[in-house]
């Protein structure tokens, strides 16, 4: 009897050019592939906590067509970041359901970064919501979380797609998908925008030197917007779409391979 490969699934940062996850979801899900671990940072946390959750990708694509994300901005003086973030907090309850990570139908976990100690966070208990509230906190423009000795900000300053997370979980076969920047930037549109920037900049030195470590990486190419922006949902999720449907085939080979390779 053939053993099914299992299938890790590493949902990168990218604000909200990471709505192109949802279409990256709706590829796999109609081509018979359901990720057996997901591990997400930032936007990726938020969208693959979503999906663990049971919430399929068309709810998603229509919930973020709908949703009016400038409700959700509780701008504050900017002492540690422009956005107090409590508001955003109450939404990632409601939309979790206030689940537990023991709770969710897909094993799941969220990176964050640690600015005291200078290091990745891999969060796999407690509240969906905090952990990933901690993983959306783009420093300078959401306050950080505070829990225990630690200072929480996005996960993605250290590991844009946290492949190793997903590896380190038991995955057989790792899909990463990046929708970072890695090109070149749109004149900025604000402070934030600037902010937002500066740390693509350094986040994109940084995956550098890093070794891709994933079987199947997947790049939306959607450089060319307003990361801060969720308008234009529909197309963002089709360029997700798109770009998963040139790796598909491939994925399937893979899957086909690890599967025949364990059965003999």
């Amino acid at each position: 009897m053939r053993k099914k490969a299992k299938i890790g699934l590493a949902l990168g940062s990218g604000a909200s050019r990471g709505l192109a996850h949802i279409g990256v979801l709706q590829v796999l899900e109609e081509h018979g592939i359901v990720p057996d671990y997901i591990a997400g940072s930032s936007i990726g946390a938020l969208i693959g906590g979503l999906y663990a959750c049971g919430i399929s990708p068309r709810m998603m694509e229509g919930l973020a067509s709908h949703l009016d994300s400038k409700l959700y901005y509780d701008v504050t003086v900017p002492r540690h970041g422009f956005i107090q973030g409590k508001r955003i907090e109450e939404l990632l309850k409601l939309l979790t359901q206030n689940k537990e990570f023991k709770e969710t139908k897909i094993p799941f976990a969220v990176t964050a970064t640690d600015l005291k100690k200078c290091k990745l966070v891999v969060i796999k208990e407690g509240k969906l919501y905090k952990a990933i509230r901690a993983s959306i906190s783009i420093p300078g423009i959401f306050v950080p979380v505070k829990t225990g000795d630690q200072v929480l900000v996005d996960g993605g300053v250290l590991e844009r797609v946290p492949v190793s997370v997903v590896k380190e979980m038991g995955a057989d076969i790792v899909v990463g998908v990046d929708v970072g920047f890695r090109g070149e930037h749109r004149e900025a549109n604000g402070i934030l925008e600037v902010i937002l920037q500066s740390l693509e900049v350094m986040e994109l030195e940084i995956l550098k030197t890093r070794i891709n470590q994933s079987d199947i990486m997947i790049y939306p190419s959607i450089n060319n917007v307003n990361p801060l922006s969720f308008d234009e949902v529909e197309e963002r999720v089709q360029i997700g779409r798109q770009a998963t449907m040139e790796v598909i085939e491939e994925l399937k080979e893979k899957i086909r391979l690890a599967e025949e390779g364990a059965a003999s």
